[in-house]
């Protein structure tokens, strides 16, 4: 299965990327092939609803900025997780870029599952992103929920929650 990880976070080595390397590893291990593409480092610039990719664009966005290395792979992709720190109550604000700039191209032609994976410096403020994953990405993708990773504080990435996202990745 080819899986597609839109990781969101601009901390290298934070609870993000942790979270995300340990289901990253499980996937591998299980055989898929897994990219993992760091929207946060990456150069995309939000929507800017001109609707020149439904138009004249013809599913391509008028943009031409990183985006366009996302495109093919997420058109492409058996699986999509989305893998975010929750800023202010939702994903980044890179994560929301990268989400919206997915309007070019509508639904992912192959994806039939995603999951999902935050983590935030306290527990409760996962709502909006909750409902932006079941009513935007997984409800009109019409793909298979494989559940939201939640984890909060300073132990986010502790070996007992790393060891979960890995044996995740390796029952896909």
């Amino acid at each position: 299965m080819k899986i597609l990880v839109l990781q969101g976070s601009a901390r290298k080595k934070g609870h993000t990327a942790t979270l995300t390397q340990a289901f990253v590893e499980g996937a591998k291990e299980a055989g898929h092939e897994v990219t993992v593409m760091n929207v946060a480092n990456m150069d995309i610039h939000g929507c800017t609803g001109c609707e020149y990719c439904h138009t004249e664009g013809g599913g391509q966005c008028i943009q031409d900025d990183d985006m366009q290395q996302i495109y093919p792979l997420y058109d492409s992709a058996d699986m999509i997780v989305i893998a975010s720190p929750i800023y202010y109550g939702s994903f980044s604000g890179q994560m929301h870029c990268a989400i919206h700039r997915t309007y070019a191209i509508g639904k992912p032609a192959s994806c039939k599952k995603m999951a999902m994976i935050l983590d935030s410096g306290s527990s409760g403020v996962y709502a909006a992103s909750e409902r932006i994953y079941h009513g935007f990405l997984q409800g009109w993708y019409g793909v298979e929920d494989c559940g939201i990773f939640e984890y909060a504080g300073s132990s986010a990435s502790s070996s007992q929650n790393l060891d979960e996202l890995r044996q995740f990745g390796k029952s896909l």
